[in-house]
């Protein structure tokens, strides 16, 4: 199974949109969203795309409230699970919270296969040895919104626990690209 695992969009729609039009191009069947939203509003312009996306809050809360009606409308596909999350995908494991040091934490329980955060909008895909003799893949796919960092997301293979990372292509970006 595929999955497209972003976080921190902090309302950049067209970023958003971007990242999960080419995940979805990719094959991705989900979308881990790991905080900062901010306004719920924002999560529409994945609704196209028929993808189950599962979100957290994260420390830029936005409106919890509406977060939590559009999580509760049948068939929309948004699954909100408050400040942190453990569902299971594709056989395997998953831990998502905002937090990269709660994130770290979590992976080292052997618990989990895969430990999902963002926050400081920094890049890292890691695996880390757990207490329980394996390792868990840690990934903080950095800002889909492009704040105060490139706009990036991650392309990940549940089957072969392989992860990439991707920039936001925006059709903006690409013009710039192909002159």
């Amino acid at each position: 199974m595929k999955i497209c695992i972003l976080s921190d969009s902090h309302d950049n729609r067209e970023y958003l949109e971007a990242a999960v039009r080419a995940a979805s191009a990719a094959g991705a069947e989900a979308v881990l969203h790991c905080g900062d939203v901010v306004a719920p509003s924002t999560l529409e312009v994945v609704r196209p795309f028929g993808l189950p996306v599962h979100v957290i809050h994260g420390n830029n809360t936005g409106d919890l409230y509406m977060l939590g009606r559009i999580a509760s409308t049948d068939g929309n596909g948004v699954h909100y699970y408050g400040q942190d999350a453990g569902i299971l995908l594709g056989g395997r494991r998953i831990f998502m919270v905002h937090y990269p040091h709660y994130a770290r934490a979590m992976a080292t329980t052997g618990d989990w296969d895969l430990v999902c955060c963002g926050h400081d909008h920094a890049v890292n895909i890691e695996t880390i040895d757990n207490i329980a003799g394996n390792r868990t893949v840690l990934v903080n796919p950095g800002t889909v919104g492009g704040i105060k960092a490139p706009a990036t997301y991650v392309m990940g293979d549940l089957e072969g626990m392989e992860f990439t990372v991707c920039p936001v292509m925006t059709a903006a970006t690409q013009q710039s690209a192909a002159v």
